[in-house]
């Protein structure tokens, strides 16, 4: 009897991309983790938008809890949730990968896809486009549920408005390249913790770290730390000593795309 006959159906990519599909989903954590980081997102941007106060620092006072000083805009405050909701969607990444080292799954999963480096492109494409959809429509319900809290106020924009848009779904692609970034430092690092460390580390203890750094040498390389960039991408404006919003993509992703490379040689290279 041939091989063929043995095992009639083959491993290929988009039956390795339904399996991780089904595995996402059937995870509770999964459904959890992307519900917090969509309530983290409406939650934080509402809070920010119905309590900006300009007048307190116009006048000298301590600011309201959503004044950032004379910068603010709309969208700025509507996205004050990215901070904490990229740290829940890139713990998913994490946990995606990371996690079935853990329990020993990797060792079936490696078996069933012997060829692995599949395994890494399925478990990218299932979660960066879901994390793009719904961290997206977190980012449009912040901006519209914080509207009102901003009637009458100089600073106030509606949706159709130049650029505010492009903002919103920003941030969705930006979160949606978080959580790839997590799924990459999961199989990297192989242990989940180690991997949640150096997430947080990359995106919120980097740039406070460089800040050590000579004001001419940090001003340099400021705008091209991970987090930094990320955020030129949903910037309204772009700050002054900031990337434009495709040089920041541009170079998240860069990031993003040589932490897969480096998962991909480790998972191809050494055992499970």
């Amino acid at each position: 009897m041939s091989a063929t006959t043995l095992s009639p159906y083959k491993v290929t990519g988009p039956r390795v991309l339904r399996a991780e599909w089904a595995k996402f989903w059937s995870l509770r954590s999964s459904w959890i983790t992307l519900g917090v980081a969509v309530v983290l997102l409406m939650l934080f941007g509402a809070i920010a938008s119905y309590t900006y106060s300009p007048g307190a620092v116009a006048t000298g006072g301590p600011p309201g809890p959503g004044s950032t000083g004379a910068d603010s805009d709309p969208v700025s405050l509507a996205l004050t949730g990215v901070s904490f909701a990229q740290l829940a969607i890139g713990v998913l990444g994490v946990l995606l990968s990371a996690g079935e080292y853990s329990t020993g799954m990797i060792r079936s999963t490696l078996a069933a896809v012997p060829r692995r480096l599949p395994v890494l492109w399925s478990k990218s494409l299932v979660i960066g486009p879901i994390a793009v959809l719904l961290t997206t429509l977190g980012a449009l319900a912040a901006f519209q549920l914080g509207t009102p809290g901003l009637d009458g106020e100089k600073i106030a924009l509606a949706l159709g408005d130049d650029g505010v848009l492009r903002s919103l779904a920003g941030a969705g692609v930006y979160l949606g390249l978080v959580a790839v970034f997590g799924v990459a430092l999961g199989v990297l690092i192989r242990s989940s913790a180690g991997a949640i460390a150096a997430l947080v580390g990359t995106l919120l203890i980097l740039p406070g770290l460089a800040s050590l750094l000579p004001d001419s040498m940090y001003d340099t390389l400021s705008p091209y730390f991970p987090s930094n960039a990320g955020s030129a991408v949903y910037a309204l404006h772009q700050a002054t000593n900031s990337l434009s919003p495709g040089a920041g993509l541009a170079v998240f992703a860069g990031w993003v795309l040589l932490t897969l490379a480096g998962a991909a040689f480790r998972l191809a290279r050494t055992d499970a």
